[in-house]
């Protein structure tokens, strides 16, 4: 069937015309309802596309960025376990530090010591005739501490020390003599104190330092006379005050020979050793002094290594290696790094020293390798032992220039140090990590891009469909004449002046 237009037909009522306008208003809907006109879920499709046309470099970025960030972790937990070992170094690298000793005095109330790492093991008798004292001088009894006592220069000494306080009517009463001697400048050693009592205020002068050396004296010169009251002068038989303690040195006993000391704090008589003297023995009595090996700290010391050590090795192993029961491997599987690292390690532990000892590897102490696992094993008897009959072969060898302590501690600052191995590693990783944050954000703007195309394309297409249906629509109202629509619109196309064939 065919059909034609008649030439009365005015262009508003042409097909063309309606399509055209059917057209310009399905695309003025696409605006806001895009895939209206055809149908489709535009939005879906696009997004489909966009998704398919970046997924080979998507997936290639997020591998290569998931695989960086898994070694920047992994690397950050070896160092780590690195860290940790390396602070259980510094208590084993000096063997005089590690090799300690203990001391003990039987007669608590005599006498306290402690020993250093100098110390050397024995037994010892001690016995303390007296204690070393300071000097003590008090003045006569006064009505107060009011009392006016005199003007004029007060020299005092202490031992070869000494300095001259002048007194004037603003201190010359007793308070004001003691503040003026606590507050001198020069001071050689002195406190000066009242004490009130019944039979009035004297003035104290107490030595700040013990020992014979350390003795007091008081002379005066000029201004009214009167602070001649308190000089001590015994070498020219001038003692106005009176000395109530004789400054003195300790007199003590070590194995029954004699030995002085300027102080209660003796260094020096036994290598090594500090003894406190508390208070004199009974006559004729003594105490014992032990000096003994103190493996505590050892002990402790070791095992605080052995851990950590063992804490690295297990970083490696999970690091570098491949679980069999899981079948995973690590993100750091076949490291290089790991694997110089761990063999440099091996080398040290295998160290077996020159030691007539007894104790020449780390087997001697009864650190040892567990053949199934590969971690450190220790027996704590064998190591009890070693530190027991020679603690200083123990401290030798892991301490000292060539110790196995000092030797992992110098491999270790190889690789933690600021512009190490790993630290040039990781700068490295984190550039990978950079570059790939700079591929992503290209590949996200070309994604935008690529999407914005196929929508604009997809919504012509749509504009396109929404008219063909219009012209549809209109055609099969135009020749259906049993619809209701093609009556209607006849029945327009006749007013208008239109007519069919």
């Amino acid at each position: 069937m065919s059909s034609t237009i008649s030439s009365a037909t005015t262009p508003a009522t042409t097909p063309a015309a309606s399509s055209g306008s059917a057209s310009s208003s399905a695309a003025t809907s696409l605006i806001t309802s895009t895939g209206i006109g055809s149908g489709l879920n535009i939005s879906a499709i696009v997004s489909s596309l966009t998704s398919a046309f970046g997924a080979g470099q998507q997936n290639q970025i997020t591998r290569q960025e998931t695989a960086l960030d898994s070694q920047v972790s992994a690397y950050g937990t070896f160092t780590s376990a690195l860290d940790t070992l390396q602070g259980t170094l510094a208590a084993l690298e000096n063997p005089i530090q590690l090799g300690g000793f203990d001391a003990t005095v039987a007669d608590t109330s005599i006498a306290s010591a402690t020993a250093t790492a100098g110390a050397v093991a024995g037994q010892y008798s001690l016995a303390v005739q007296n204690l070393a004292t300071a000097a003590t001088l008090t003045s006569n009894p006064v009505a107060s501490s009011d009392s006016v006592i005199g003007t004029g220069n007060l020299t005092i000494a202490v031992g070869s020390s000494s300095t001259t306080i002048s007194i004037d009517s603003t201190d010359n009463t007793l308070a004001g003599i003691a503040a003026a001697i606590n507050s001198a400048p020069n001071n050689p050693g002195v406190s000066a104190t009242v004490i009130t009592a019944t039979d009035g205020a004297q003035l104290v002068l107490t030595g700040t330092a013990t020992g014979a050396a350390n003795a007091i004296t008081v002379t005066q010169s000029g201004g009214d006379g009167g602070l001649s009251s308190l000089v001590y002068d015994p070498a020219d038989n001038v003692t106005n005050l009176g000395q109530t303690q004789q400054a003195l040195d300790a007199n003590y006993t070590i194995n029954g020979f004699a030995a002085t000391s300027a102080s209660n704090v003796v260094n020096g008589a036994i290598s090594g050793v500090t003894i406190n003297l508390l208070q004199p023995s009974a006559a004729k009595t003594s105490t014992t002094l032990t000096i003994s090996p103190d493996t505590t700290a050892a002990t402790t010391a070791i095992n605080s290594f052995v851990t950590a050590l063992n804490g690295v090795l297990s970083s490696i192993q999970t690091l570098g290696g491949y679980n069999a029961a899981t079948q995973t491997a690590g993100p750091l599987q076949g490291d290089p790094t790991l694997q110089s690292f761990q063999n440099q390690l091996q080398n040290i532990l295998d160290t077996i020293t020159s030691s007539t000892s007894g104790v020449a590897s780390l087997a001697d102490i009864g650190i040892t390798a567990d053949a199934s696992t590969g971690v450190m094993d220790t027996s704590s008897t064998t190591l009890s032992n070693a530190l027991s009959s020679n603690l200083s072969a123990v401290a030798n060898l892991l301490g000292g220039t060539n110790g196995i302590a000092t030797q992992i501690d110098a491999l270790v600052t190889q690789y933690t140090q600021a512009g190490g191995l790993l630290a040039t590693i990781n700068q490295g990783l984190q550039s990978g990590l950079s570059n790939l944050a700079t591929q992503q954000t290209a590949l996200n703007a070309e994604l935008a891009t690529y999407s914005a195309t196929l929508t604009t394309q997809y919504n012509a297409m749509d504009a396109a469909v929404a008219a063909l249906k219009e012209t549809q629509t209109y055609l099969t109202a135009e020749f259906n004449p049993n619809s209701s629509s093609s009556s209607s619109q006849a029945t327009s196309n006749l007013s208008s002046g239109t007519t069919s064939t």
